[in-house]
């Protein structure tokens, strides 16, 4: 299933624009998933320090597209974007095995969040291709 038809799913046919929440780890993959729905060229893509926003417009949608930092020291920031966010999508290096528990931890802090208890969650596997 695609990112559009998820949204549909979730959201029902009626919702035309969507605020999009997308974190993980650093180096998890988050901005090159963002060019790639912008269709940007992602050949040369550096670390997000602070927040990437791009609306994205695909078949009727409107995505408004979040990609926040996932350094440490940034994190404890990430609950600062909460608001009004219709979907978070997780991103997860599948590759860095020895990052699942920390990225796992940091999941299971954000599924606690007042904040995101009514919304849904897309847990992305990045890098299948490299597995």
């Amino acid at each position: 299933m695609g990112l559009l038809s998820f949204l549909r799913k979730i959201l029902g046919s009626k919702t035309k624009e969507v605020k999009i929440l997308l974190l993980g780890l650093d180096n998890a993959g988050k901005t090159t998933l963002l060019k790639g729905l912008a269709k940007e060229d992602i050949e040369h893509v550096t670390p997000t320090v602070g927040f990437n926003i791009k609306t994205v417009r695909s078949q009727g949608f409107r995505l408004n597209v979040w990609d926040i930092g996932g350094q440490r020291r940034i994190r404890e920031y990430w609950k600062k974007y909460f608001n009004e966010v219709d979907v978070l999508i997780y991103v997860i290096d599948s590759t860095d095995k020895k990052r699942f528990q920390e990225s796992g931890f940091e999941l299971f802090k954000l599924l606690s969040e007042e904040g995101l208890q009514d919304v849904p969650v897309l847990l992305f596997a990045n890098k299948q291709d490299l597995v």
